[in-house]
């Protein structure tokens, strides 16, 4: 709740009435310019909440050398995975319980919130006995990271939070918008649905108070003579970079992942053959003129009905040929769906 690099005053206001505290209020970084501050020197310190940063960002190669550079790297983590192996020069992991062990605090078992793909927020009941008993929930490190920080003084009752989810509901449902009540609300048989005021009420927050369209130019990324542009994408069997199996039913690959989607007519203008084996090798042309290269080896051809000169393959495998300076220039998010890349035949 509430996480992201900048957010708005009236977030932080009501953050600041509910626990007699004064946020700051200089923006963050986002993923990509925290790679960036690792790189340059300006962040010495990582930590992670779950997820698997090395293999979910960018130019593999660049993210791993940054994070290299750091002091300090943490991991909270319910399981091992590849961002495991790459340190700060002192690297933790900090085991954690998952959602799906019992959790219980100050002998009451505790619940948590999530949020499905329909917007409906319901309560997460862990089953499960947990690995040890000396794992700690993500709340309950955080809660204790942030008591060893600021002491036992600060306004926030880090140690209340931390024995009794149902207080840290309380506070959300009196700073954040949409969730009065929220304690009461999920537990209903079903949850609750978020609040959407178009859907709900014909409003519309604009300045106008109706619905405005806007027209964008088209833009595309050309494709240069002997070059593709690639997308990346998930299988079927996959959520995030997790995978749970090696088949894509929905678009008939067995047994692997490091394959291309590609049109029969590029393959024959390469003069290549469908089953062929490749490299798979980005171009990104830098200021000073040259062209950086980053490659992702050893890819199978599928022929498949892209259109022509556009390709796609799997990611977090085709993450090393993104380069981290590829991004929208809004959102800073990479471009992970218009990579120029051009392919060489293994020998």
């Amino acid at each position: 709740m509430g996480i992201w690099e900048k957010m708005p005053e009236s977030f932080l206001s009501a953050l600041d009435a509910e626990f007699g505290i004064i946020s700051p209020r200089k923006h963050g970084l986002d993923a990509v310019d925290s790679i960036r501050a690792m790189r340059d020197g300006k962040a010495s310190a990582f930590i992670a909440m779950g997820g698997n940063f090395v293999a979910a960002t960018p130019d593999t190669d660049a993210t791993e050398a940054a994070l290299r550079r750091c002091s300090l790297s943490v991991q909270i983590s319910t399981k091992l995975n590849r961002s495991h192996l790459v340190t700060g020069r002192t690297g933790l992991i900090l085991p954690s319980l998952g959602r799906t062990d019992k959790d219980v605090r100050a002998g009451k078992k505790q619940m948590v919130t999530v949020e499905d793909s329909m917007s409906v927020v319901h309560l997460s009941r862990g089953g499960l006995s947990p690995a040890s008993e000396h794992l700690r929930s993500e709340v309950a490190i955080v809660c204790g990271l942030a008591q060893a920080l600021f002491g036992p003084e600060h306004p926030v009752p880090w140690a209340r939070f931390a024995d009794d989810y149902d207080r840290i509901r309380d506070s959300i449902s009196r700073v954040v918008p949409g969730f009065d009540g929220f304690n009461a609300r999920v537990r209903q048989p079903d949850g609750f649905v978020l609040p959407h005021p178009p859907r709900d009420e014909r409003r519309f927050e604009t300045s106008s108070g109706r619905a405005n369209f806007i027209v964008n130019e088209l833009d595309w990324v050309p494709v240069p003579p002997g070059r593709l542009i690639l997308q990346t994408m998930r299988s079927h069997d996959q959520y995030n970079t997790t995978i749970y199996g090696l088949d894509d039913r929905y678009r008939g690959v067995k047994g692997g992942r490091r394959v291309l989607f590609i049109n029969r007519d590029d393959i024959s203008a390469l003069g290549l053959a469908d089953g062929d084996r490749v490299d798979l090798i980005s171009e990104w042309a830098v200021p000073d003129g040259t062209v950086e290269e980053r490659w992702a080896k050893d890819f199978r051809l599928v022929s498949y009905p892209t259109p022509r000169g556009n390709v796609a393959a799997y990611y977090p495998e085709t993450n090393p040929l993104i380069p981290l300076d590829h991004v929208a220039r809004t959102s800073n998010t990479p471009v992970s769906k218009a990579v120029t890349i051009r392919l060489e035949r293994r020998t």
